[in-house]
C-alpha cells in the first residue's frame, strides 16, 4: 500500500508549496456490510457548500408518485422540463445535506481525501484497495470504489468511512444508476458486456453482452437508454435498459477515439468528447447520428456541465475549453497547468470553481469564469480519477459527476 501522500499548494500562486496540516485517517479494513440507505428515507438539514455559499435545496413539487418513479417519490422526470433543473447553485439532496465537502481522489493504490477549502489530506481509504474510480450511489449516501486489479467495487459510507464487503465485479470499468434508483449497471471491460445489479448489494440480475469495450456514458431525457462510448472502436452504444439489449450503435468517423458523454440540457443531443479529433461530437439523440463537431484542442476527453447549465466544459491536452449549449461555440479557452492530460471531478456546489486532476499528481480548481487556478494540491501518487461530493442533484446518475 503506498505511503501517505502530501497535498501542497498556495491560495496566490498556483506552483506554490502548501504546508500539510491535520491528517486524519478513515477506517479501513473489511467490515460488516454498509448500512445502505433506502430511497424514501430522511436526512439530516444542514446545508454543504463548495467554495462560497449556497442556496437551498429546492424540492420537486409534491404529487402523487407515478408508477415509474421509485420510493419516496422523486420525480425520474427532468425537474421542469429540463435536465439540469435540480443541479443549480447549493441545490443539495436533502439525503446528502450536512455531509463535509471533500475531494475523493483515486490513485490506483488508494482514495485520498481530502479539503476543498484547506487543500489539507484529512483521511485515506487503503487497505488494499486498488482504486481507479470513484463513484456516488445513487442516493450519495455511500461511494463505490472500482478496483479493476483485484475486479471489485468496494462500499464506502460517506459520513462514517466505513468500507463495507468488496463484491466481485469482473474489470469494472464504468458505474452507472437509473434514475428511478432501481437498478446499477456496471460496464465490465473483460468480458465485454453490461451487468445489470441491484443498486445497493450489487448481486447480479441480468448480464447484456457489448459490441465494444465501453467506460464512459450518460443517459437518455428519460433514463431508459444508457449511451456508452468505446474509445479503442470509435464507437458509440445505446442500451435499451428496459429491455436490457443493446439498440443500436453509430460509429464516428475514421480516427475518432470518444470519451466522455454528457447529455445536453434540452435532451436532444449528446455531445461526446474525441481526444483524437480535439473536439466535441454532437449526437442526435433521437435519431441516434452525429449531427456536427466543435473543435477545441487537441486531446479533448473530459466534460463537465456549469452549474447554471449553459456552458459545457471540455478538458484535456493541456486545455479547458467552454462550450455554450444554445449557440455550440467555443466561448474560451484557457490553459491548464503544466499542460497535462487533466480530467474533470465535478463543479463546486456554488458553481465557481471547476476541480480537475491530471496523472502527475496535481489537483486543482480553476475559475468556472476566468479559468484561472484558484489552488492546487501535490499528491505522491498519479490520481487515475477524481470524484468532488457531494455535489448538487436530486440524485446520481454514476459515472463522473452525473446527476439530476
Amino acid at each position: 500500500m503506498m505511503g501517505r501522500g502530501r497535498a501542497a499548494g498556495r491560495r496566490r500562486s498556483p506552483l506554490g508549496a502548501f504546508a500539510l496540516a491535520g491528517v486524519m485517517a478513515l477506517v479501513s479494513g473489511c467490515g460488516s456490510p454498509v448500512d445502505f440507505y433506502r430511497p424514501g428515507e430522511g436526512g439530516a438539514d444542514e446545508p454543504v457548500v463548495g467554495l462560497g455559499g449556497a442556496a437551498p435545496y429546492v424540492r420537486p413539487r409534491p404529487g402523487r408518485p407515478r408508477a415509474a418513479d421509485p420510493p419516496g417519490g422523486v420525480p425520474v422526470a427532468p425537474a421542469g422540463g429540463r435536465v439540469y433543473a435540480a443541479t443549480g447553485p447549493g441545490m443539495i439532496a436533502p439525503g446528502a445535506r450536512g455531509m463535509p465537502a471533500r475531494l475523493y481522489v483515486a490513485d490506483g493504490r488508494g482514495i485520498e481525501v481530502i479539503d476543498p477549502r484547506t487543500l489539507r489530506l484529512v483521511g485515506r481509504v487503503g487497505g488494499g484497495v486498488a482504486a481507479s474510480a470513484v463513484v456516488p450511489s445513487w442516493d450519495m449516501r455511500r461511494l463505490w470504489a472500482a478496483d479493476t486489479v483485484h475486479g471489485v467495487l468496494v462500499p464506502v459510507a460517506v459520513r462514517t468511512g466505513r468500507r463495507g464487503r468488496p463484491v466481485k465485479v469482473a474489470d469494472p470499468a464504468g458505474l452507472f444508476f437509473t434514475p428511478d434508483g432501481r437498478t446499477a449497471l456496471v460496464v465490465a471491460g473483460r468480458p465485454r458486456r453490461l451487468e445489470v445489479r441491484d443498486p445497493r448489494t450489487m448481486r447480479p440480475r441480468a448480464s447484456v453482452p457489448l459490441p465494444c469495450a465501453a467506460a464512459n456514458g450518460d443517459f437518455s431525457l428519460r433514463g431508459r437508454t444508457l449511451v456508452l462510448s468505446c474509445a479503442a472502436a470509435g464507437t458509440l452504444v445505446r442500451a435499451d435498459v428496459p429491455r436490457r439489449r443493446v439498440a443500436g450503435a453509430v460509429r464516428l468517423p475514421d480516427g475518432a477515439r470518444p470519451g466522455d458523454v454528457r447529455l445536453s440540457p434540452d435532451g436532444g443531443t449528446f455531445f461526446v468528447a474525441d481526444a483524437a479529433k480535439g473536439g466535441v461530437w454532437a449526437v442526435d439523440a433521437r435519431a441516434f447520428a452525429p449531427r456536427g463537431f466543435v473543435r477545441t484542442a487537441p486531446g479533448a476527453r473530459g466534460l463537465a456541465i456549469s452549474r447554471d447549465a449553459r456552458r459545457l466544459f471540455v478538458a484535456g491536452g493541456g486545455t479547458l475549453a467552454a462550450i455554450d449549449f444554445r449557440t455550440r461555440r467555443v466561448t474560451a479557452r484557457w490553459p491548464l497547468p503544466g499542460g497535462g492530460d487533466a480530467v474533470p471531478g465535478g463543479v463546486s456546489s456554488d458553481g465557481r470553481a471547476l476541480w480537475l486532476a491530471d496523472s502527475s499528481g496535481l489537483v486543482y480548481a480553476v475559475s468556472t469564469r476566468t479559468g484561472r487556478v484558484l489552488r492546487h494540491a501535490r499528491l505522491r501518487g498519479r490520481p487515475a480519477g477524481l470524484c468532488v461530493h457531494p455535489q448538487p442533484g436530486r440524485y446520481s446518475l454514476g459515472g463522473t459527476g452525473l446527476y439530476r
